[in-house]
């Protein structure tokens, strides 16, 4: 196994282990922003006559806060600008989805059910897709937000404490850490 990792390391041999978070700050920023903007077109009306039908309570107030939740931290991901503060509020409506509407469907998010001329038909999602999510912005929030990020623009003690880290990894091999944000 460590062979064929060394041979993978070696197909890109100057890109630094943090670019990492470019395919995923956008795949969870921009997944975050679509689901708010189509909550945002149906009308915040209509998912807050969900939230009722589920027992939430204020459910104006927690489908306005959800489409902002899915628009502005979807965003700072997505420019990878705040990500550990924007991840909190992110992963409270990830685990309200998970427990208030996927957890009794299941795991699994794609269920087919049939087939027909007119296309597939699928049963409701699981919680996967969720857990995904989740996964994406704790392996951010603890990996950092990586290059070409506002983070990067914002924060010239990160590139300080980056420049550190890479001189004392050279001093000490590969076992020192090899990302500046971690520990956020």
């Amino acid at each position: 196994m460590n062979a064929l990792l060394d041979r993978c390391s070696r197909l890109f041999p100057s890109m630094p282990s943090s670019w990492y978070a470019i395919p995923l700050r956008l795949t969870v920023g921009f997944g975050f922003m679509e689901h708010g903007y189509a909550k945002l077109a149906r009308g915040p009306d209509d998912f807050a006559n969900i939230l009722h039908a589920l027992g939430m309570p204020f459910p104006t107030f927690l489908a306005w806060a959800t489409v902002g939740v899915e628009i502005i931290g979807g965003l700072a991901v997505f420019l990878g600008a705040y990500i550990p503060v924007v991840s909190l509020p992110m992963a409270v409506v990830l685990l309200v989805a998970i427990f208030t509407v996927h957890l009794p469907n299941g795991f699994s998010s794609i269920k087919l059910q049939s087939v027909t001329a007119a296309g597939a038909h699928f049963g409701q999602p699981g919680y996967e897709t969720d857990l995904l999510y989740l996964a994406g912005l704790a392996s951010l929030v603890f990996g950092g937000s990586g290059p070409l990020a506002l983070n990067n623009l914002f924060s010239r003690r990160g590139d300080d404490r980056y420049t550190a880290l890479k001189q004392d990894q050279g001093n000490r091999g590969r076992t020192a850490m090899t990302h500046p944000r971690v520990g956020w």
